[in-house]
């Protein structure tokens, strides 16, 4: 299983090794987690890491539909911790960001319809 923390490291050109980043990095993911959170991807009472310890499983479940959110939060982490110079190149990772966002709504809140429902008819059943 791939960790959260060494996996966007790497996508950053960090080596893994190199300790000196993994406090800012782990304060950038879990900002991210909690916008993801927000869009109702992830667990529901939301997640953080604290070391290389977590796994993407361990964020996402057996789901593969959620492939994406590995990317988006590279993306989004990129942004906060090392943002390019290029005002262009900053425009077209905002514009990743931005369809990586709508996607990963899009496909979650079919779910969330799903778990509302069954909520409704959990309290249906209890009165």
């Amino acid at each position: 299983m791939e960790n959260i923390l060494d996996s966007i490291k790497k996508l950053l050109g960090i080596d893994e090794m190199d300790l000196n980043f993994d406090q800012e990095l782990i304060m950038h993911i879990n900002s991210v987690f909690m916008v993801l959170n927000q869009l109702g991807v992830g667990p529901v009472g939301g997640f953080k890491i604290s070391s290389n310890e977590e796994t993407w499983t361990d964020f996402v479940g057996a789901r593969l539909d959620l492939e994406s959110v590995k990317s988006y939060i590279y993306l989004k982490v990129r942004l906060l911790f090392d943002p390019p110079q290029n005002s262009f190149l900053i425009d077209s990772i905002s514009n990743q960001i931005d369809e990586h966002e709508w996607r990963l709504l899009a496909q979650v809140e079919p779910y969330a319809i799903t778990a509302a429902a069954l909520l409704e008819t959990d309290d249906e059943l209890e009165r």
